[in-house]
């Protein structure tokens, strides 16, 4: 099963490791990165820019000059990620949201890479439930609501201790 991974980010050029997000992007397997540069004013495109040159996995650049809602700027991503890749699902992470959660970009990759089949998992369980063939925006899901649902899930099995606040 392959997922594709939106990354919307908005002059979060201080807040991005190199190093780190290679070393965990380069760990997850059968992923296909789209980092997505919402109109940032600062160098946060050309930190991304890095992040491809240096990461051995599939990292793709979308580059929206003027700024748009993290809605529309993930859609952005899921339509150049439909036409490039063949995925079955595609997951997103908004930098505003991880500000808003507090939470680190480097503590979701690393929970995302750490966690990879538990998402794919509870995405396609999602899926199944609704019975339905989901349109090409009803398929993209949070990352960060799906691994906050398997953190606080039911199961004492689930728990993810890396996604710290």
């Amino acid at each position: 099963m392959r997922i594709g991974v939106i990354i919307v980010f908005h002059n979060s050029e201080k807040h991005i490791d190199v190093d780190f997000f290679v070393n965990y992007l380069d760990k997850a397997k059968n992923l296909e990165f789209c980092l997505v540069n919402n109109a940032s004013k600062d160098n946060t495109y050309k930190v991304l820019k890095e992040i491809k040159i240096y990461a051995t996995t599939s990292v793709a650049l979308v580059d929206i000059k003027k700024f748009k809602s993290d809605i529309s700027a993930v859609r952005s991503g899921a339509r150049f990620m439909f036409n490039q890749f063949d995925l079955d699902h595609i997951g997103f992470i908004s930098t505003n949201l991880i500000n808003i959660k507090k939470y680190s970009i480097n503590s979701l990759i690393y929970a995302m890479s750490k966690h990879q089949d538990a998402i794919l998992k509870y995405d396609k369980n999602e899926i199944e439930k609704k019975h339905i063939r989901q349109t090409l925006f009803q398929k993209v899901f949070s990352i960060i609501e799906y691994l906050e649902i398997i953190k606080y899930g039911a199961n004492p099995n689930n728990l993810i201790p890396e996604l710290k606040r």
